[in-house]
């Protein structure tokens, strides 16, 4: 899977990283009959793309987070079926348990009912709720489902993408570190790649390859903490689970003035959560374990330490909202992707550098729609100049 050399070579495509951002970089490039070389540092991918819930939550966005992350969900369909990795198509539950939750839901529905938004978010009473997740009754008064949203193993999904890009024709450079970038030109520590495009998808790393951009757009660093646990429960969770806090995080919901009304009450009734910044979401994996979690740290290098406390409150949420009695936990990380003050980083500082991020905590979702629309607007807006084959 891994080529080493230390001479110089000419490619069409160079992208720098391989996570879900720089696969579908990969991807876009390979179906478009270039020749592509992917350089990343480690031996496989170990970031973000694998560190994460598996949550596609397409239906959550707006704008042009939801214009990605529709791109993204025909691809990652796509990938599932040829690259053979666990993909459902599971939609999304929310569970409101209170009525200002509910409020905000009811909003999301009118919205789409309007022509504001797809349609595809509907109303769920407490029993259809309860009926695809197992959780307490006195937790919930209801909920919504939101369709088109998808559920992948992230752990097995990277190694998968990347099997199948190396059975297309993609070069995985791994254990190669990049100490430049330019135009047409990548430098490594195995010797200089010439290549017609690069794209630069190093998530929160792109201050240690271009400084001064991250610094001018404000790109940092957002630590979460995250758990993996297992539960005595008496049924499965059919599709990942958000919450009241969740709703409090994305797009769709974000200008509503009943989540305005919804966050003052959960900021002052629960200042603690509010201070993890919290997102209390799960998913469950085909092995019956959930993943639970997160909250939410930024700066230029968050410390390494993981507070236990945060760990607690994950526990005790999940107490109060699942029909378990215990809860035993299998695994603790910290995940750290790329955050700014927009939802994406999208850039080309010169001609033929493109530089992407997803700056939000949406790159699962957003990242091969992403990708793929940057390599298609490189190619409509000129011509390739292509170094080791014909696009």
């Amino acid at each position: 899977m891994t080529r080493h050399s230390v001479a110089s070579k000419a490619v069409d495509l160079v992208v720098v990283g391989s996570g879900i951002i720089g696969l579908g970089a990969a991807y876009a490039g390979i179906r478009r009959g270039l020749s592509v070389i992917v350089v990343d540092r480690t031996d496989a991918p170990v970031g973000a793309t694998i560190r994460n819930f598996g949550h596609l939550c397409i239906g959550a966005q707006a704008g042009p987070a939801r214009e990605f992350a529709d791109a993204s969900r025909d691809i990652w369909l796509r990938l599932a079926r040829d690259a053979g990795f666990w993909l459902r198509e599971s939609g999304t539950l929310i569970a409101a348990g209170q009525a200002d939750e509910l409020a905000v839901l009811e909003r999301a529905v009118l919205e789409q009912d309007s022509g504001s938004a797809d349609t595809d978010i509907r109303m769920l009473d407490a029993d259809e709720l309860l009926s695809r997740a197992p959780l307490r009754r006195d937790a919930v008064l209801g909920g919504a489902l939101i369709t088109p949203d998808l559920q992948t193993n992230p752990r097995e999904a990277a190694g998968a993408i990347v099997r199948h890009l190396v059975s297309l024709g993609v070069e995985f450079r791994f254990r190669t570190a990049v100490t430049a970038v330019a135009p047409g030109r990548v430098q490594t520590t195995r010797g200089v790649l010439d290549a017609g495009l690069v794209v630069v998808a190093t998530g929160h790393d792109i201050d240690q390859l271009l400084p001064d951009l991250a610094e001018r757009v404000g790109v940092v660093r957002c630590a979460l903490d995250m758990m993996r646990v297992t539960a005595p429960l008496p049924r499965t969770l059919d599709a990942p689970l958000l919450t009241s806090w969740s709703l409090l995080r994305y797009g769709r919901f974000d200008t509503f003035a009943e989540t305005t009304a919804l966050r003052e009450r959960m900021h002052a009734e629960r200042p603690d959560l509010a201070a993890l910044d919290l997102n209390q979401m799960y998913t469950q994996l085909p092995d019956g374990s959930l993943i639970m979690g997160d909250s939410h740290v930024k700066a230029i290098q968050p410390g390494p330490f993981q507070p236990e406390a945060a760990f607690d409150a994950f526990l005790d949420e999940a107490s109060r909202l699942f029909e378990a009695d215990r809860f035993r936990v299998l695994e603790r990380w910290q995940g750290v992707y790329a955050s700014g003050p927009s939802e994406f980083l999208i850039e080309e500082p010169e001609p033929g550098l493109h530089v992407l991020a997803a700056t939000t905590g949406i790159g699962m979702t957003t990242g091969l729609g992403l990708a793929e629309r940057t390599l298609h607007n490189a190619f409509d807006r000129a011509s390739l100049p292509v170094q080791g084959g014909t696009p």
